[in-house]
């Protein structure tokens, strides 16, 4: 569609990033901070066309997304709910942090 609109002597209107925030509660701060830690390292697979935030705030784990496409930003979120609940899972095994 972007070569026909150029062909045309039109220019293709590039359409905005699309975004997502998803927050998700700890019983916790220390156990947000755990989570942080253990998903903060996975960088994107992918270096262009999309980007994660991670910041805790109290016992809030913040997540924001940009992605230029829908497709990759299913995919990253999808990812990353996997790592989630793998690190939640691991949370329960194990228990709270020993002080």
């Amino acid at each position: 569609m972007e070569g026909a609109a150029a062909a045309a002597g039109g220019s293709a209107v590039s359409r905005p990033g699309l975004a997502f925030e998803l927050k998700i509660p700890f019983p916790s701060s220390s156990l947000a901070q755990i989570a942080l830690g253990s998903l903060a390292p996975d960088p994107e697979p992918r270096k262009e066309g999309i980007s994660k935030e991670l910041d805790v705030t109290e016992d809030i784990l913040h997540v924001r997304w940009r992605a230029d496409e829908a497709r990759i930003l299913r995919v990253s979120i999808n990812s990353f709910l996997e790592h989630l609940c793998l690190v939640v899972e691991t949370m329960d095994l194990f228990g709270p942090p020993v002080a």
